[in-house]
């Protein structure tokens, strides 16, 4: 996918058996929004990103607490989690990042709305 996504259409990370991320799938399909995804367990694709997506969003609206693999961490993992930390562990476990990420180019959506998507995506 070119680079210019605003023209092109977007690129969505996450994992694909995520009830989210199929609800976000639904909804660029259904609006006809071109996208690229981009499965974010594949070695190295969180990690290179992650910087980036931090400097966008914060740590903090990157880190999903109410999933599995937080759950499964152990105590000392969850105990002091700092932006270093956070991002070493998302880094470690990908399945930490909150999904779906939709990158626009301009914007780097977390979580999926339909509302945000549109005044993002069709407008």
């Amino acid at each position: 996918m070119p680079e210019n996504l605003q023209e092109h259409g977007c690129r969505i990370y996450g994992i694909k058996n995520c009830d989210t991320m199929r609800k976000a799938f639904v909804w660029l399909k259904a609006q006809g929004v071109a996208h690229e995804f981009v499965d974010y367990r594949k070695p190295g694709v969180a990690e290179a990103r992650l910087p980036d997506w931090n400097r966008r969003v914060g740590w903090e609206m990157l880190l999903n607490t109410r999933g599995l693999t937080w759950k499964k961490l152990t105590d000392d993992e969850r105990a002091h989690v700092d932006e270093a930390g956070a991002l070493a562990l998302m880094a470690r476990y990908p399945t930490l990042i909150r999904r779906p990420l939709l990158d626009t180019g301009k914007h780097l959506l977390v979580g999926f709305d339909a509302e945000r998507y549109a005044r993002e995506l069709c407008s």
